[in-house]
């Protein structure tokens, strides 16, 4: 009878913790959280400007990671219908860093980019006047389970990692 009361109140606290966890948003390492969509769009704008025009945010494809001192990376899907097919090409999701951070060794000062995931497993940063910043090798991931078009999740190593389907660029402070 007591083991059955002992394993009974387990059972009812492992069902508590799970409940917890899956409404909360993702911790990683150091305290610093990963965002999702539902997250990102609290702090997304409907549109943003790029290259002489405003594109509208798909807050649905966005993500990104509040960082344990209260800083913030996003990134969202942008609708480039209207854009030149040379800029739509580079730019897909509009790139916001509250601090610097490194993509692929190098270095992203705080601000507003555009990036994309471009032929030959590259991602390219973009200024606003879509001007490239730099280009660094992705990597794709065969071994994710639900590819989405845009997320952000956890390093396993260190960092995060900005997916578009299932090629990643890692990204630290």
């Amino acid at each position: 009878m007591v083991g059955l009361k002992v394993w009974s109140a387990v059972a009812a606290g492992i069902i508590g913790i799970t409940m917890f966890t899956a409404s909360a948003p993702i911790l990683a390492q150091g305290g610093d959280t990963v965002l999702k969509p539902a997250d990102a769009e609290k702090l997304l704008p409907p549109s943003v400007f790029y290259r002489g025009q405003s594109a509208t945010t798909q807050v649905r494809n966005s993500g990104g990671v509040k960082f344990a001192d209260g800083y913030y990376v996003l990134s969202s899907l942008v609708d480039t219908s209207g854009y030149s097919t040379a800029v739509a090409a580079k730019y897909q999701a509009y790139f916001i860093n509250e601090v610097p951070i490194k993509i692929g060794g190098h270095r992203l000062s705080p601000g507003a980019y555009g990036v994309g995931f471009i032929a030959g497993s590259k991602f390219v940063v973009t200024d606003l006047g879509a001007h490239d910043v730099f280009t660094v090798s992705s990597t794709a991931d065969s071994a994710i389970k639900r590819p989405m078009p845009l997320q952000v999740l956890a390093d396993p190593v260190h960092g995060f990692r900005l997916y578009a389907g299932r090629q990643y660029v890692v990204f630290e402070r």
